[in-house]
């Protein structure tokens, strides 16, 4: 029950922190990466686009679904999420190796790098949903799995918006049958366009590649924890 008691603390100040109005200094950091973003490649938005597309399309339909089945009957939550923590670190170490090879290869490297950074994610986001007991097998948990991205890399007010849903899952789930792929890559987009342009310059590609990867893997990861989190607080 301490273990439970300090996770309510933790969500809220998670929520808290999410549901926050961006700061003067991270709205203009917005409004210049826009303009930056006029300089990124077409052949790399393009890559994108279709690469975002691809990954919403066979995690609906779960033809991107794989994950070890590990059976943890009978492990406290505290036991479940230092599981959790292990494989998320797993997944942020094998995000940065893939950065940085490809950082080092330009702009050609990091197109490539997108459409393996997302299967890197989605593989992180099947195993946390199994060690938390859910399964990703069902489609409704593969929706939920795609929201929790969303959550993890958007706007303010689309934030906001997929936070109400989330925390209101399972009374709205029956609500959703799937997902509007073009908002999901706008949003994703807007939130990563400048560490992609970063990843394809001369002699620090390498570097912000595999740096940036870490981190994105890691905030994932920790977004994913604070949902499940307040599912099973919910329950």
């Amino acid at each position: 029950m301490i273990y439970e008691k300090q996770l309510e603390e933790d969500l809220f100040q998670w929520k808290k922190k999410l549901l926050r109005k961006s700061s003067m200094l991270e709205r203009v950091s917005k409004k210049t990466q826009t303009k930056i973003n006029e300089h990124i490649p077409e052949k790399v938005h393009a890559i994108i686009t279709e690469s975002i597309k691809k990954m919403v399309q066979a995690t609906l339909a779960g033809s991107n679904l794989t994950t070890n089945e590990k059976k943890l009957e009978g492990l406290s939550l505290e036991e479940k999420e230092k599981k959790v923590r292990q494989t998320i670190g797993t997944f942020q170490k094998t995000a940065a190796v893939e950065g940085a090879g490809t950082g080092a290869g330009g702009i050609l490297g990091s197109a490539a790098d997108f459409p393996l950074l997302l299967g890197i994610k989605m593989k992180c986001l099947f195993e946390i949903a199994t060690l938390y007991g859910f399964d990703p097998k069902q489609y409704e948990e593969r929706l939920f799995l795609l929201y929790v991205f969303q959550l993890a890399y958007s706007s303010d007010e689309h934030r906001r918006n997929t936070f109400e849903l989330i925390e209101s899952w399972d009374k709205r789930k029956n609500e959703l049958k799937e997902i509007d792929w073009q908002t999901f890559q706008q949003e994703y987009r807007d939130h990563i366009d400048l560490v992609k342009l970063l990843q394809i310059m001369p002699g620090i590609g390498a570097v912000v590649g595999g740096v940036a990867n870490y981190h994105l893997v890691r905030h994932l990861g920790e977004t994913a924890m604070n949902c499940y989190r307040l599912r099973i607080m919910n329950k």
